[in-house]
């Protein structure tokens, strides 16, 4: 009779012990890891920043126009039991945000982190752009991010909470040559980020623009030119090779850039403060050189540094 008394009270112990651990589970499965969305995540920045925040135990989606460039990132999650997915999302395609945007929805019930890197640079004179190179380049740096932010928004906002990181660039911040229509963009997403904060603080959502120096990415190598860049006739022709020299200099040089893993870390430093900062500089930039300078010092400064 005791015995059987005894091996009552452990089975109630232990169910007792079941329960607690099935009411943890639970409770992690609706609390559960934030849940973050990266787009561009199959190179540079947006790779680290994915890799990352999965290593800090956020539950990450890295998203990619091309599935076929996710090799290197599933590896690692494999390697490393990663709490990453890779979903296809291309920025410029309504429906392609939509479907990304529902399936993780529907999978995590939330999505607690946003950050927008998607993008690339279109290099030459303004001149010797196109309308349609313009537009194109807004169609992935600007309304890209646009696309997915209105996506997410429904969702943060009912559950008040939220972080929207775009990444920007020091170019978001000063004029460039041969950059006009890449710093044209970046001005747009500096604009729409800082006045949307206001808009969607109220709903418990903060916004965050970060704005990296020279990283070393395949950016520039990855770069898109102008048609007629690439004309040697071009009045510009000259001042094009000039800049794109500097920019690879630059970029090559360790003492004057960072890799890309520095940029996710202040990603990561933003999403996990609770008061996060507009703006975070990354790396060597000269955004500080520009706040103290006048615009015909600064200009000369531009001016010299391409030898123009």
């Amino acid at each position: 009779m005791d015995w059987q008394k005894q091996k009552g009270i452990r089975t109630t112990n232990s169910l007792i012990q079941s329960i607690k651990s099935l009411v943890i589970i639970d409770k992690y499965m609706q609390d559960g890891k934030d849940v973050a969305l990266v787009t561009g995540s199959s190179s540079g920045i947006g790779f680290e920043t994915a890799i990352l925040l999965a290593r800090s135990g956020f539950y990450t989606y890295a998203s990619m126009r091309n599935l076929e460039k996710s090799r290197d990132i599933i590896q690692i999650k494999n390697n490393e039991k990663l709490p990453l997915q890779v979903v296809q999302l291309d920025v410029n395609d309504d429906m392609s945000v939509k479907e990304a945007i529902d399936k993780i929805e529907s999978e995590q019930g939330k999505i607690n982190v946003l950050v927008n890197n998607a993008g690339y640079v279109l290099l030459g004179p303004a001149e010797d752009l196109s309308i349609k190179e313009f537009k194109e380049q807004f169609e992935t740096n600007f309304f890209g991010a646009i696309r997915v932010i209105q996506a997410v928004l429904p969702s943060m906002r009912k559950q008040r909470e939220g972080i929207i990181v775009n990444i920007s660039s020091s170019a978001g911040r000063i004029g460039l040559p041969i950059n006009s229509a890449y710093v044209s963009s970046k001005f747009a997403l500096e604009g729409l980020s800082e006045s949307m904060a206001y808009e969607v603080e109220q709903f418990g959502i903060r916004v965050v623009l970060i704005e990296p120096g020279f990283i070393r990415t395949n950016l520039v190598n990855s770069s898109t030119s102008a048609k007629k860049r690439l004309n040697p006739k071009s009045p510009y022709f000259s001042l094009m090779q000039k800049v794109e020299n500097q920019f690879r200099s630059r970029m090559e040089d360790i003492s004057s850039s960072s890799p890309p893993i520095e940029v996710a870390k202040v990603v990561l430093q933003a999403v996990t403060s609770q008061n996060p900062q507009l703006r975070y500089i990354v790396g060597t930039t000269i955004i500080q050189a520009r706040m103290k300078m006048s615009d015909r010092e600064f200009g000369k400064m531009i001016m010299q540094s391409f030898s123009m």
